[in-house]
């Protein structure tokens, strides 16, 4: 059964541009309250491309999100945010950082948390 991380990456690109597809069709869903629920936005996904891409500028990764400038975007669909969906944004991006803390306490245990023969080759 594949997993995440043994998936087809053709699979994995065509599913990523179907979610892109479908944010760019639902402008009426906002960046804020997608922060505020799922802890990321469009603007996430963005600076993701350019993280993995490397050559990218983030104005150059976000337009391939968005389908357009970012600015165009905001100026287009971006409403002003009111005081309940910032407390909620903030609240789930601070679940965010609860799981980074918990990827790097994990990645500074490994492998001296591994026994021997998973750790060191030939054992």
């Amino acid at each position: 059964m594949p997993t995440l991380e043994t998936i087809d990456d053709a699979v994995a690109a065509e599913a990523f541009r179907r979610l892109v597809r479908h944010l760019r069709h639902r402008s009426d869903a906002e960046n804020i309250d997608l922060m505020g629920v799922a802890g990321f936005c469009r603007n996430c996904l963005g600076d993701w491309i350019q993280e993995a891409d490397g050559s990218l500028s983030k104005d150059e990764a976000r337009e391939i999100v968005y389908g357009m400038p970012f600015a165009e975007w905001k100026r287009q669909f971006q409403k002003p945010a009111s005081p309940e969906q910032i407390a909620r944004m903030e609240e789930s991006i601070a679940k965010n950082h609860r799981e980074e803390l918990l990827d790097d306490a994990l990645d500074e245990s490994f492998p001296a948390s591994d026994p021997p023969s998973m750790s060191e080759p030939g054992r």
